[in-house]
């Protein structure tokens, strides 16, 4: 029988598993919800720490509803490398990607995973218009589901109805 220990620790919870050891995850009251729901259901990721606004719009979301999620810093364009090794050894059921300017970052996750990934485009310059179009205008074959313009609080809505419908 697996080892599944939670430890409280203030508000970050770690689960400790044979397949995931020390797997940090964020859950703001919600230790029951452990039970119910895998190991991080939702990894957020965001191009840089220019973003945090924005992903803390997603996890507030996500933390009000129990989701246990983690939080990545990752720029497809200065790190390519990182953002394949985070979501190769990721179990997370949906990603969430946070980004402003070229926005990359959602399309370059999508091509790499065969889960649902949502695009959050951000208003770093031109009203953020630049993000929404390249965030909604990825190839055919790779999909992205895109969310409005810094509109953190639907992408993580979104990813729990998605999360609703694998129970």
């Amino acid at each position: 029988m697996p080892l599944n220990v939670i430890i409280e620790v203030s508000v970050i919870y770690w689960k400790i598993s044979p397949d995931r050891a020390y797997q940090l995850l964020f859950c703001p009251n919600a230790f029951k919800a452990f039970s119910a729901i895998t190991p991080m259901s939702v990894l957020v990721m965001a191009g840089s720490k220019s973003d945090e606004a924005v992903v803390k719009k997603v996890t507030d979301v996500l933390g009000e509803h129990k989701i246990p999620y983690k939080v990545e810093y990752a720029s497809a364009h200065r790190e390519p490398d990182r953002v394949r090794e985070i979501v190769r050894k990721s179990n997370a059921k949906v990603f969430i990607c946070i980004t402003g300017l070229s926005a990359a970052l959602p399309g370059f996750v999508a091509s790499l995973t065969d889960k649902p990934v949502i695009g959050v485009p951000v208003s770093a310059a031109l009203g953020g218009l630049d993000a929404l179009l390249s965030t909604v205008q990825v190839p055919k074959g790779v999909p992205v589901a895109t969310v409005g313009i810094d509109n953190g609080e639907n992408a993580a809505y979104l990813a729990k109805r998605i999360l609703d419908l694998l129970k």
